[in-house]
């Protein structure tokens, strides 16, 4: 698995990831690339679960983004019900994060399609403690996205055994 985290503060989102590659409990690669920008739409993915997965789930997303004009909304709509809906895609085992400058989502193949409250969420074997590092920074501190994205995945990789130190951050300037 992996730790994916995004936080929206000030005039920054930020989504960041680790590169841990694991299978069952054998560490087969540290240095990939889960988060991703698509300057055409200027939008961040990242994904938690299987690789093969979640680059469809992402070239599917885009494809979205593509037909509805880059609008954020109707693209994680239309995908959250084509991944419910059909046959072969409901069987993909990944979860989704995407954030343009106004908006951020969680995708999953059960149809959810969550935008968080507060700016902070988290996916991944280190989700939970990536999101719980990153509203606790962001409640009693005053840094950037990027500090705590990067400061909540350091905190991840210690207690997450399928979570490493090595990271992808991916920022953009968002609407205040």
């Amino acid at each position: 698995m992996t730790t994916i985290v995004s936080v929206r503060r000030g005039d920054q989102v930020v989504v960041g990831g680790d590169g841990q590659v694991s299978l069952g409990n054998t560490v087969m690669k540290g240095t990939a690339k889960k988060v991703n920008l698509l300057p055409k739409h200027n939008v961040i993915t990242g994904f938690a679960g299987s690789t093969a997965d979640a680059i469809t789930l992402r070239d599917l997303f885009e494809q979205q983004l593509d037909k509805h004009h880059g609008n954020i909304v109707n693209a994680v709509i239309h995908l959250a019900r084509e991944w419910r809906s059909d046959r072969v895609l409901r069987r993909l085992e990944a979860l989704m994060l995407v954030a343009n400058e106004e908006k951020t989502y969680l995708l999953s193949g059960t149809g959810d399609v969550i935008e968080p409250e507060d700016g902070v969420i988290a996916i991944g074997s280190g989700g939970n403690y990536a999101l719980a590092a990153a509203k606790a920074l962001v409640a009693n501190t005053d840094f950037s996205a990027q500090e705590i994205v990067e400061k909540s995945l350091h905190i991840a990789a210690d207690i997450c055994v399928f979570t490493n130190h090595n990271l992808t951050i991916e920022t953009l300037p968002a609407k205040v």
